[in-house]
């Protein structure tokens, strides 16, 4: 199964010029279409957790989520970022980061899917990729040895082709 329109520049790494505006709005409009369509509430809360989320196509930790509420003036617990995180998971509207123990926004939320993750260990970038051939033989070889997969996540480790192309130069 191929997402039909997967944003390739998600591949790369560092910033590229866009209305990083209209990317969050995007998401925002993802999200509440699709929770109304599986009846689903997309509460305030819920809804700023996301926006901080996307807020840069960065991870970003639970606890810089608490921050960020807390400086805008919403009293706010723990419990209750990561209970709307948790929401945002099982509605396919941000992936969470194992390694990093973070979250980053799905720009794909309308298809469930399974992304592998790119994650440059100097600048912390991450990159997300799509292909279904790796989550099959995942899947595939876990079932050979009578394992059933309940929840998939696949983060590759490395450097990014910038921090790579500065290690050469120093």
């Amino acid at each position: 199964m191929a997402i039909e329109g997967f944003d390739d520049s998600r591949r790369s790494f560092g910033a590229r010029p866009h209305d990083h505006a209209h990317c969050i709005s995007e998401a925002l409009g993802k999200a509440a279409t699709l929770c109304d369509r599986r009846g689903a509430r997309l509460t305030a809360i819920r809804r700023r957790v996301l926006e901080l989320v996307w807020r840069s196509h960065q991870p970003v930790g639970a606890y810089e989520i608490l921050d960020r509420l807390r400086r805008n003036g919403k009293r706010a617990a723990p419990p209750t970022v990561y209970r709307a995180l948790d929401f945002l998971l099982e509605n396919g509207l941000v992936h969470r980061l194992e390694s990093l123990s973070a979250y980053i926004g799905c720009p794909h939320p309308e298809q469930r899917h399974t992304s592998q993750f790119l994650i440059c260990h100097q600048c912390s970038g991450v990159a997300e990729i799509y292909d279904p051939g790796i989550s099959t033989a995942v899947s595939t070889s876990a079932a050979a040895a009578g394992f059933v997969v309940s929840r998939l996540t696949i983060e590759l480790q490395g450097l990014c082709s910038r921090c790579r192309d500065d290690s050469v130069v120093q």
